[in-house]
């Protein structure tokens, strides 16, 4: 238990420095792309989200997605040119959340044993955790490089913590 409460706690860390990097921007930021195959800060806040749901989903969990209209958008084997328009800020952000709730629920239930196969599945939970922070953090180096690079903000400082690092370049953090 104590191990998913930790990477939990990792998990908020990621998605508070995703949040640094995107919540002070316009929406006409949010939405901006540097070149027609480029997707846009929201698209990636937005995947970030559709894989969070997906893989608690496919591994632990069927429940239908929190917004099935995103599904097909925010989908990176469908190339940039079919995904479509981007939602609003408003609707990328209640998705993020929502998301986020169901990702912290169905680890709390694994961790507290309320799950058929709760051994196999803290196991299972522990890997999910670890590859969901990480890919957090893998787009959030392309949203800190168009933010920084592309519409001159500065970068907030990396997040504070004892397992997270940068590993060729990216932020990454290793099993707990």
């Amino acid at each position: 238990m104590h191990r998913i409460d930790a990477l939990l706690r990792e998990y908020d860390r990621a998605r508070a420095y995703t949040d640094e990097l995107w919540k002070d921007l316009t929406p006409d930021e949010v939405t901006w792309r540097p070149h027609e195959n480029s997707s846009a800060i929201g698209w990636h806040l937005g995947h970030q989200a559709h894989v969070a749901h997906f893989m608690v989903r496919n591994l632990t969990a069927a429940e239908p997605s929190p917004d099935p209209d995103l599904d097909a958008l925010m989908d990176s084997a469908n190339p940039e040119q079919f995904r479509g328009a981007l939602p609003t800020v408003e609707r990328l952000t209640a998705f993020r959340d929502t998301v986020a709730e169901r990702v912290h629920a169905r680890m709390r239930a694994i961790a507290s044993g309320n799950v058929t196969a709760p051994e196999q599945l803290t196991i299972v939970a522990a890997h999910l955790l670890t590859a969901l922070i990480n890919h957090e953090y893998q787009h959030d180096q392309w949203i800190g490089e168009v933010r920084a690079d592309d519409l001159g903000h500065p970068l907030p400082p990396d997040p504070a913590g004892s397992h997270v690092r940068r590993l060729d370049g990216y932020l990454v953090i290793d099993s707990l």
